[in-house]
């Protein structure tokens, strides 16, 4: 899918491109191309002489080139975006390809962006530029934007977090946690613990591209504040994800720690009832030997009665015991 976005008033209208003559009739700032086809690079290459790296979507390449100047002046950036789906939470790769070529074609520059699928800061920046006028002026604010938006859509997920994990001490630390509310904790901490991590390195591969925009010295003075004021938001997020792990830790620890009373009570029941009933067993063994001269001969046919009551009462007077000493509760 190839969009392109231009100014018209101080806001951003998008227009989806489906073939080739439709291109001219644009002045674009951001060329955003979503899951190209061979065709859509084609007319990018042929109408704004962009060639899109082969492997500028590839997921193995090396750190150290995912930020670069090219002699020609295009900036290059790869960048991952978070996408915080409840059911199956990642990041998207995005390539940026920032050219500044100041020509009647490009006054502003143009931004192009290359991703495999959808990304919600993307949307919502398309959202916000249509409703905020002056909000973007060139290309390089685009870029900003994004980034901006970014970080305030990890500062979003975060405060997220922190309501779901609410619902979660309420569940672990009411006192009463079963082995099935315990399971449904631990898979609830496990998802908070998977999405934290992706926030926090999401925004450190932020802070890295908009370091990178920073020395790079082509924005203004005005973009270098804003850019400067998104990494302060963006430091500022570093405590409250180091919080988060703090109280999942803590929910976690909380957690084993009920899951590992109700075994305790489960052996507990064992180890009495194997402490009870080893005096009945003592009787059993002893009055059941086949003595020559049996010592409850004089009991008649009230030997066995007998030795059954002994057993009962031997094993009745530990289970009171245990009972006044509170191990059976």
């Amino acid at each position: 899918m190839l969009n392109i976005f231009t100014l018209a008033n101080g806001r951003l209208f998008q227009e989806e491109i489906e073939s080739l003559e439709e291109l001219s009739k644009f002045n674009p700032i951001w060329v955003d191309l979503e899951s190209p086809t061979l065709e859509e690079k084609r007319w990018v290459k042929q109408y704004y002489g962009l060639s899109i790296p082969e492997d500028v979507m590839d997921e193995d390449i090396e750190e150290s080139a995912r930020f670069y100047a090219e002699d020609n002046g295009e900036i290059h950036i790869r960048s991952d975006f978070l996408v915080a789906d409840d059911d199956e939470p990642h990041t998207v790769r995005a390539a940026f390809i920032l050219n500044l070529v100041n020509d009647d074609l490009r006054s502003k520059g143009i931004l192009f962006s290359i991703h495999d699928e959808d990304v919600p800061v993307f949307r919502l920046l398309r959202m916000r530029a249509r409703r905020a006028p002056g909000l973007i002026e060139d290309a390089k604010e685009v870029l900003l934007k994004l980034f901006d938006a970014d970080a305030e859509y990890s500062a979003d997920t975060l405060e997220g977090i922190y309501d779901e994990l609410e619902k979660v001490s309420k569940k672990v630390l009411s006192g009463n946690v079963t082995d099935a509310i315990a399971g449904e904790a631990l898979g609830a901490i496990a998802r908070h613990e998977d999405m934290s991590g992706r926030i926090r390195r999401n925004v450190m591969d932020t802070r890295r591209a908009l370091s990178f925009l920073m020395r790079s010295k082509m924005l203004n003075a005005e973009q270098f504040d804003d850019a400067r004021q998104i990494l302060r938001d963006i430091d500022s997020l570093d405590s409250h994800t180091a919080f988060l792990f703090d109280k999942i830790n803590f929910l976690m620890d909380a957690t084993v720690g009920f899951i590992n009373i109700n075994q305790n009570k489960i052996i507990k029941i064992f180890s009495v009832a194997s402490v009870a009933l080893l005096p009945p067993t003592l009787v059993a063994s002893v009055y059941g030997m086949n003595l020559k001269f049996p010592e409850l001969e004089f009991l008649g046919g009230w030997g066995y009665p007998y030795t059954v009551s002994v057993m009962v009462a031997s094993a009745i007077v530990p289970m009171w015991y245990f009972y006044k000493r509170g191990w059976l509760r």
